[in-house]
């Protein structure tokens, strides 16, 4: 028995460089779709050749001639407005690489991690994780310590990855490779900067390996006897009372900076009730799970966004696109045990809608002529109309609401349905970037 398993351990790399396997990878990285590399070649154009694509992989890999190249640095600020977050692009081809690296790698990988860590997992969600703190809430322990990393991928320590690695990863070859990936370097406005630390947020490998990496985390608080949850760099500790909590929170950011060598965001981070603190875009009230005030905020802003006063697309487009928008996020959300929130973001986007169809008529007894035309009571309308009131404020009366009720806007102008591909892009890595 243990001699096939030493077997599989050195045959990783024989494997990496199958046709079968490469091709697995592929499969992997079309399925997420992305943007391409610095060389340019998209999805498509990879697509379009894939035989030899996938020939001169293997070929460069069996010689040992592969060499990843630099990845394109993407910068997109941050939903709450502070700051930005820095992704980056691999190529096309060496994301292939990376996906098969990490289908290889995970079976090993993922018997060590710890049953508190639900992020980038196969079989383990976000929503397992909220609903997996809201039972320890529910046990008592009702004060949370709230830990956020400061640029946790870009401080990921190559020494201390390539150690974690050596214990689980026999294949010197592959953990070979994956260091030549981590030091493959960004490119920055034409000029390629050396990555002396850190990992690739947007690469296939990544999540993997910042598992691995926050694993000695898990372990560390398993042995103290905490109880926590963690998804990527986003760990929640509960314990009974406030005072523990701001002992925790001092021993364990402690452990992370020494021991780690990783930085605690001090502004970002901190202890409260679990009413006041948010996991995952989520709130515990009252032993209950609730959207957070700010993913509220959030979403009211893109329904503005999506909605803008003056624009050349159709109702019908905007409909269209609020609708792409708005089935991923109720799909994630839904988890809240309070409908009405998710009700408020849906009268929203018709209030912001009804502004829209009722701006259009620039007189107001063009409007007047409108609604009655729809079925409203002439003195109704007149009351409303000719009050004083700005657009806004009409939007939110008996008469427009009648005019145009709910149900209108699925019969009239039909509700786009996005296809089971689009509802794909709504994976776990998607939503927790859109969140933190």
């Amino acid at each position: 028995m243990r001699q096939g398993k030493l077997f599989e351990h050195e045959d990783l790399f024989e494997r990496l460089c199958s046709k079968e396997e490469l091709l697995k990878g592929f499969k992997a990285v079309k399925k997420n779709k992305g943007a391409p590399g610095i060389d340019g070649v998209t999805i498509r154009n990879f697509t379009a050749d894939v035989d030899k694509e996938i020939e001169q992989l293997m070929e460069e890999l069996r010689s040992w001639n592969y060499e990843p190249k630099p990845v394109r640095r993407v910068i997109i600020p941050k939903p709450n407005g502070k700051g930005d977050r820095q992704l980056g692009i691999p190529c096309v081809r060496d994301r292939v690489v990376q996906a098969t690296i990490k289908n290889l790698i995970e079976p090993l990988l993922e018997p060590h991690f710890s049953s508190n860590s639900y992020g980038f997992r196969p079989g383990r969600s976000q929503r397992q994780a909220v609903e997996a703190a809201q039972k320890i809430v529910q046990s008592g322990k009702g004060y949370i310590v709230d830990i956020d990393l400061a640029k946790f991928f870009d401080r990921i320590q190559h020494d201390r990855l390539m150690a974690r690695l050596r214990k689980h990863v026999p294949s010197k070859p592959i953990r070979c490779l994956i260091g030549k990936m981590l030091r493959s370097g960004i490119m920055v406005g034409g000029l390629v900067k050396p990555t002396t630390e850190g990992a690739v947020q947007g690469g296939p490998l990544s999540p993997l390996l910042s598992n691995l990496v926050l694993d000695e985390l898990d372990k560390e608080l398993e042995r103290r006897g905490l109880e926590f949850c963690r998804y990527a760099d986003d760990c929640n500790i509960f314990v009974r009372t406030r005072k523990a909590a701001d002992r925790i929170m001092g021993s364990i950011t402690t452990f992370i900076e020494k021991k780690l060598k990783l930085k605690v965001n001090n502004e970002k981070s901190k202890t409260g009730p679990s009413h006041k603190v948010k996991f995952l875009g989520m709130t515990i009230i009252k032993k209950t799970i609730a959207i957070s005030k700010d993913a509220l905020a959030q979403a009211m802003q893109k329904v503005k966004e999506l909605t803008p006063r003056g624009t050349h697309l159709t109702l019908e487009e905007t409909i269209k696109k609020i609708n792409q928008w708005y089935l991923g996020w109720s799909i994630y959300f839904m988890m809240t045990q309070y409908p009405a929130q998710l009700k408020k973001i849906e009268a929203h986007i018709r209030r912001r809608l009804r502004r829209r169809i009722i701006s259009q008529h620039k007189r107001k007894r063009f409007l007047f002529r409108k609604l009655c035309q729809r079925g409203v009571n002439k003195g109704s309308v007149a009351r409303t109309v000719y009050g004083n009131r700005k657009w806004w404020a009409l939007s939110h009366t008996q008469a427009t609401e009648k005019a145009y009720p709910n149900k209108w806007f699925i019969e009239s102008l039909g509700q786009h349905i996005c296809s089971d591909q689009e509802k794909s892009h709504w994976f776990d890595e998607r939503v927790w970037i859109a969140l933190t």
